[in-house]
Order: structure tokens, then sequence, then C-alpha cells
């Protein structure tokens, strides 16, 4: 029998206060939850031109869109980038996920590419964003493995754009090998993993190598099933192994927990605002 919300909010609470390491796994649940939707009215209020155009049904699928030219991808993925990325300020969702952690030994690892982890406080070497970064663009062939800030750019494109095109002027160029340039976000196989991600990853692995020994809860939020192998499978994995080790899962699809860490396990499917905002108390 399930136990009541009540009861597994006291246990969750009593491991968290108990843990002497927190690894916290954001999943794109997370930033949905907090208000970063990719359709509905979010996205049919900032992209009806392109909906009326290319028929563009949500900011995931228009991200794969064949764009016949650079001046219209620009034109989309500027105005996606300052919406999910530089307009929304640090959400409360967020903020309420730092302070339930912060004078915790933390780390974070995560899938989602807009920032707010960052904006929230939480220290810039404790988490790992596995996937990129909105803020940044790269050779779009993966030519050399330096990344670049896209901020004023990508201000510049908004401010510009017209008929869903950007000025020729504004499209950005390798500075290495002259072609076209790329978000900073994994979706093909020239993804760029410069020094700092590599850093990022070592300071993850470092932190899993010393949860044996310790108490430890792994927070995973809004994770399901797009990249399972990033976050929800070896959180799974810590879980069975690791003795000390217990899993809180926050999923209002996808919260069950595998069979053999199910007396490890506490999980939510009820709204993750309400469940982190009730854990934090």
């Amino acid at each position: 029998m399930k136990e009541s919300l009540e009861q597994r909010i006291n246990k969750a609470r009593t491991l968290i206060g108990d843990a002497e390491c927190i690894l916290i796994g954001g999943g794109s649940g997370l930033s949905s939850a907090a208000g970063l939707t990719y359709s509905g009215d979010r996205f049919t209020t900032n992209f009806a031109d392109f909906i009326s155009k290319y028929d563009m049904n949500d900011m995931y699928s228009a991200g794969f869109y064949p764009f016949a030219t650079q001046e219209e991808k620009w034109a989309y993925w500027s105005r996606h980038i300052n919406i999910n990325r530089y307009l929304p300020p640090a959400l409360p969702l967020y903020k309420n996920l730092y302070e339930l952690v912060k004078d915790k030994d933390y780390f974070v690892i995560t899938t989602n590419v807009d920032y707010q982890f960052y904006k929230v406080g939480f220290a810039p070497d404790r988490i790992f964003a596995v996937q990129g970064d909105y803020g940044k663009i790269q050779c779009a062939k993966g030519c050399h493995d330096t990344l670049y800030d896209n901020q004023s750019l990508v201000r510049q494109m908004v401010a510009e754009q017209k008929n869903c095109r950007i000025p020729a002027n504004l499209v950005p160029r390798c500075p290495v090998c002259g072609g076209n340039m790329e978000v900073n976000i994994r979706k093909n196989g020239f993804f760029v993993e410069d020094t700092e991600w590599h850093a990022a990853e070592k300071r993850y692995e470092d932190f899993c190598g010393k949860l044996y020994d310790k108490k430890a809860v792994l927070l995973e939020l809004g994770v399901g099933y797009n990249t399972p192998t990033i976050i929800r499978f070896p959180f799974e994995r810590l879980t069975y192994h690791q003795k000390h080790t217990y899993l809180i899962r926050i999923n209002q699809e996808y919260s069950e927990p595998i069979e053999e860490n199910a007396e490890k396990t506490i999980s939510f499917d009820e709204d993750l605002i309400d469940i982190v905002e009730r854990l934090k108390i």
C-alpha cells in the first residue's frame, strides 16, 4: 500500500536533514514545472509569426526545423534563446531548491540548458550541465573546442529580425574554419565538450565516488526517459550499489522505483513545486 503524502514528505525531510551529501539530478520536467514550458500559450504567444510561416508545433520540435537559410535559423534560435535563457529571472522553484540544499555538501547534474541553477546561486563548480548552455555558440562542425558567449549577439538578432529573418551581417561564422556556427547544445555528433565541460565531468565523478561511505541522498527532479542514461539510470545504480544512499524521485509521470530499489526510494507523483516547497519547510 502506498504511503500517504505526509508520510513520504516526513521521510524525505529526515533523509535530507541527515544527509552528508546530496546529489541533485535536474531534468526537463524541473524547468517545465518552474514555468519554462515549450508548448501551449508560451509558445503561441512568442512565436506566432514562425508558427504561421513554418507550421511549428512547439519549441522543442522547432529546434530541429530544417531552415533553408542561416538568416531564418538564427531568427528562430535567437528568440528561443532569449526567452528561455536571458529573459527569465531566477525562478521560485529553483530558488526553493537552492534553499533546501545550500547548507549541505551538494552537487548538481542537469540536462537543462537554461542556466537556472546558476541564476539562483548554486556554485558553478558544483554544477555539471551535460547537454550544454543556450548562452554559448560553437563551430557547427566542431572544428575546435572553444565556446563563445552569445548574449549581445542574440539580443541584437532579436532586435533586428524581420519576417522571421535576421540581417545577413549578423549571421555568425566560425573564426577558425569560416563555416556556420551552432548553439552549444547536444543535438548531433558535433557537440563541443570544452575544457570546462571535462573539468565539470571530473568533479561530478569525484563527488559520486565519495558517496560510498557517506549518508547520501539523490534528489531526482523531473527526469523522464528522453535521456535516461545521463541521470535516471546512473541514479538507480548508485542507489542500488551504495549502502547508505537513498533516492528521492519527484516525477508526475515516471515516479516509480525499480524493484531492486523499492525500499530505498521515496517517490512523489504530485506537483513538483508543492513537494519542493514542503520539503524546504
